[in-house]
This record gives C-alpha cells, structure tokens and sequence, in this order.
C-alpha cells in the first residue's frame, strides 16, 4: 500500500477520475472541493474529506490541484494563508491545471523560496479517459521529480510525456489547445455557413472528413455536433480561456495575435450568447443564433 499522503483540489470533470484511480490503486488522498456533491462522491470511491486547501496542504506529500485557471489556482496557493505556506519542506505542488505561462514561471519560484517542489503537468482528454486512466500527462520539469511522481501518474496515465525543462510543459499544452479549439471554431463555422446554404449535412461532415479538411477534433466532435449533442466534455469557458492565455503569451512573445484574438473573441462572443456551460463546440450556436438556421443530420 502506498504511504505516500495526496492531498487533490479540484474534483471536476479530470479531477474526479483521477481521485477514483488514486484510491482505487491504494494511495491515501484526502480531498477539497467547493462543491460538496462532488466531495461525497470522491468519498465514495475512498478518500478522505478535507475541512480546507490549506488544511490539506498542511498533511501532503504531494498536493495536486486540478481546477479551472491560473488565477484560481494563485488564490488558493499563495499569500500568508496560502497553501504553500502550509506544505511540508521538499513536499511538491503539483499542478495538473491548464494555466497561463507566466503563472508557471511565478508559481515555480514561489515554491522554490518556499522550500517546495513545483511540478507543472497539465494534461491532454476527456474526463472519460480520466475516469479510466487513461490520460496524456505532459510534465515539465527535473527528470528525478518526474521519477518521484511516475508511480502517481501511472495510476491515471496512459502516457506520460516529459516534454523539457518547466514551463515547457504549459507552452506545449496551450499550443496544443489552440490548434485543436481554432480547428473546432473553423468548421463549426464552416457547418453553420452550409446549413443556412441548404447543404446535405450528412455529405458536408463525410466528404470532409474524407480530404484535407479532416482533424482529430471532428473525429471526436462533429458527428456530436450535428446531432446536437453539447454535453461539455470541454467547455466552451474553458476553450475560451485557454485561447486567451495563448493569445496573450503570443503577444508578450512579440507575436502577431490575429488569429489567435479572431479565435478568442469567436469563443467570447458564444460565451456573452449564453453557450458557456455547453461544449466547445456549442461555438456553432453563436453562428446559428445570427443565421436562424441550425446546423443538424436529418433523421
């Protein structure tokens, strides 16, 4: 049985199925979430309810937060209260959030005058494959820190890849995120534009999928689409945020941002119309909604 103590903020759609496999593989992880439904269900699967983050914090080995932004996580960590005041020397903050490039650089020296370990590894899927496991993790950071957490990522990891340095890991991921939400922003556009033409849906999604226009993301997401299905897998608020993130480091980096803000501001505008909460790919609805026709398969 593993000794080490675990310590999880964040019990959302990843963070859920990675406390499951935590417990499941005998590891003791003691749990915090705002919201106490989902505290009750990782307490179902065998963890241990905590009071605070920074109760939690006081306790752990390893602290791990997976919840939605850099700014969220910031709250939580630092400051006098904070929990990185709270964890144990050489203890390591391990990151599993999608955050901003410049919150990875400033939480890295905050742990390193705080006598902590910082490990960023954000991670690539679904909540599905979180719930069985079978998550990319991409770790950025000293080879002996990846060896420390190995066993603990192999309990929810299909593949772990140690992408450099830190900071590498979070640039990898929000180019990554970028490609994949333009691609998603780009033929739900293109859906909307042949719905409001008249087009056969049916043959618009198939023979594109069948030329150069196929992408990964409309092999998981576009038959989903048509069929009206926005259940969110990834929202569209947390697409929208990790583009902002990514437009902002292109801009800091002395990059032109065109694409990126047109693609920001897409996901923006969806969000202001109401679509936040439903997947990326309910982008498609801000189109629908100034067209007044929907893009679907015909039964």
């Amino acid at each position: 049985m593993p000794e080490l103590r675990i310590g999880f903020i964040g019990l959302g759609g990843m963070g859920r199925g990675l406390v499951k496999n935590l417990c499941a593989k005998g590891y003791s992880v003691t749990v915090f979430d705002l919201d106490s439904d989902k505290i009750a269900d990782a307490v179902m699967h065998g963890a241990t309810a905590g009071a605070s983050a920074v109760e939690i914090a006081a306790k752990s080995d390893i602290f791990a937060v997976c919840v939605t932004t850099a700014e969220a996580v910031r709250a939580l960590a630092l400051g006098p209260d904070g929990a990185l005041a709270a964890l144990p020397k050489d203890a390591v903050f391990l990151d599993h959030t999608t955050v901003s490039v410049e919150h990875v650089d400033l939480l890295r020296d905050a742990c390193v005058k705080a006598g902590i370990n910082y490990a960023e590894a954000p991670m690539a899927r679904t909540p599905a494959h979180a719930e069985r496991g079978e998550v990319n993790i991409l770790f950025g950071g000293e080879e002996s820190l990846l060896e420390r957490l190995r066993p603990v990522f192999k309990t929810y990891s299909e593949n772990i890849f140690h992408v450099g340095p830190s900071g590498h890991a979070i640039r990898l991921k929000l180019i990554h995120n970028y490609i994949a939400f333009a691609n998603v922003a780009s033929w739900c556009e293109g859906f909307a534009l042949a719905a409001k033409e008249g087009l056969d849906m049916s043959k618009v999604i198939n023979i594109i999928s069948a030329a150069g226009g196929k992408s990964g993301m409309m092999d998981l997401y576009g038959d989903l689409t048509l069929r009206r299905d926005f259940t969110p897998h990834m929202s569209l608020e947390n697409a929208q945020k990790d583009v902002r993130y990514y437009a902002e480091w292109l801009g800091k980096a002395g990059m032109p941002a065109f694409m990126a803000q047109s693609v920001h501001n897409t996901y923006a505008l969806a969000s202001i119309m109401g679509h936040g909460s439903e997947s990326c790919t309910a982008v498609i609805k801000a189109y629908e909604d100034l067209s007044g026709v929907q893009a679907c398969l015909k039964e």
